[in-house]
Formats: C-alpha cells, structure tokens, sequence
C-alpha cells in the first residue's frame, strides 16, 4: 500500500502517515546507539562508536558528542552529515541569542528553534528530512539540567532517560526498570554504561567503541562540559566490570 505513497515526503498516505520520515527512523535505528541519562547534580551523554575497519583513522574529534554552546551540548544517532548541518544552524542561533540578549540561550528554546527547521524538510516538495536523531544536555536558570530527544519529524520532547539508534527500545526498557530520580552522575554514568554494554551490537566494550560526555556545574558555578579520554573510559569500564585490566607487561 505504502508504494504510491512514499515517493513525497508531502503526501499522506490513507491511513494518515507520511511514509519517508517514517523511513528517516529507519536510518536512524541502523546507526550507533546512543543514551542520555538525567542526574540530579549533571547530564550523562554515552554513545557508541561503529569502527569499521582497523585501517581506518580514529578521529581525534568526538563522532558522537558536540559542544553547541558553553551550557549546551548534543548527542547524535544517524546521518552524520545532515547532523554537521543541523548542529552548525544550533551553534550559530546560540550565538545569535547571546550576542542579542548577552545571557544563554534557554536550552528548550534551542531545542525548538533547530526542530522548527527540521518540521521544515517534512513539509515542502523537493526536500528529503534530516536522518539524525538528537539528544540534547544542557543546563540553565529557568530549568535547570534538562535532557531532550528529537527526531527527522521535528518532534521533541524533555525525557529523564533516553536512548536512540541501534537496539533503542531494548536500552529503553532496561533504563525504565533501573533509572531513579535521585541518581548521582557517579551512578548515572555507571547505568548508562550498563545499557550500552547489554545493548550493542559487539560482544565487548572498550574505550575506543566508546564515547562518554558530560554537563555539570563547577564549584564556581559555571556549567563545564568534559569528554572522557580514552583512559579515563578504560579506566570507568575496569572500575564498573565491564572489561579486564591489562595484563602489565613486564
């Protein structure tokens, strides 16, 4: 049935769905996972790396995690070049904010503007949607620590625990039994680890199939958003049982 309409992302079909950002999911749920999770001192972003080969050069730059603003940064599963677009119009409509009313952008504000423009590219001919799902941690006055999930629609939505990408609504069932509210970023970080390790595809976790991010505030006061090295997450997945130590060589 789906035939005659999937071929425009501005044709309904009878049953009322717009098959091509149906479609965009689809892409999305293909690609390396990724899992936010809501603390009560901070935001906890972990996503999966797909290596595909060992010749290739790991990227000194995060494939997973982006600063959008000091107090703003992202996750993303799916299409990374719609994702690079996407995060440059965020970046600059912070900028923009700032420099017109000197103070951060409100995160959920952020969030909107950029699915505005996504809705966009569901809604006129010639335009395909973006195959990128974000997850978005942040912190400011009005709310606080916030965590929001977007999808190709446009839609958006503030989540305690989420998870997009590959084996999505496995991660979400474990983070439904085993999520609390009043959570630690030390044990939040220790959860979202646990998902990715149950969830993916690989039979073992390591730091370079691994990448760990995230927002808090200093004891000044300022919101600070720290990526893990790699040694720091070999260290985090020893600490959690996750992986072995290495064997010291003598």
């Amino acid at each position: 049935m789906s035939r005659r309409y999937d071929s425009r992302t501005t044709i309904f079909s009878p049953e009322g769905r717009l098959y091509q950002v149906e479609y965009a999911m689809e892409a999305i749920g293909n690609a390396g996972s990724a899992i936010g999770i809501l603390a009560k001192d901070g935001v906890v972003l972990v996503g999966e790396k797909k290596v595909t080969s060992k010749l290739l050069q790991t990227s000194m730059s995060t494939e997973k995690m982006y600063k959008i603003d000091d107090h703003v940064a992202c996750a993303v599963a799916g299409i990374m070049s719609d994702a690079n677009i996407l995060i440059n119009t965020a970046r600059v409509q912070a900028q923009r904010y700032t420099f017109m009313y000197q103070e951060p952008m409100p995160v959920e504000q952020l969030v909107q503007s950029l699915c505005d423009t996504k809705q966009g590219y569901t809604q006129f001919g010639g335009l395909r949607p973006f195959g990128v799902s974000f997850l978005f941690a942040g912190w400011d006055t009005n709310h606080g620590f916030q965590l929001y999930m977007s999808d190709p629609s446009g839609n958006y939505g503030g989540w305690k625990a989420a998870a997009v990408g590959a084996n999505n609504q496995a991660a979400q069932s474990i983070l439904k039994q085993d999520y609390k509210d009043d959570a630690t970023r030390e044990e939040v970080v220790q959860l979202a680890i646990k998902v990715l390790s149950k969830t993916m595809d690989s039979t073992s976790l390591t730091a370079e199939k691994l990448e760990l991010a995230e927002v808090y505030l200093t004891s000044s006061g300022s919101v600070k958003y720290h990526v893990h090295s790699p040694d720091s997450l070999t260290k985090l997945l020893v600490k959690h049982g996750v992986t072995q130590p290495a064997a010291e060589t003598s």
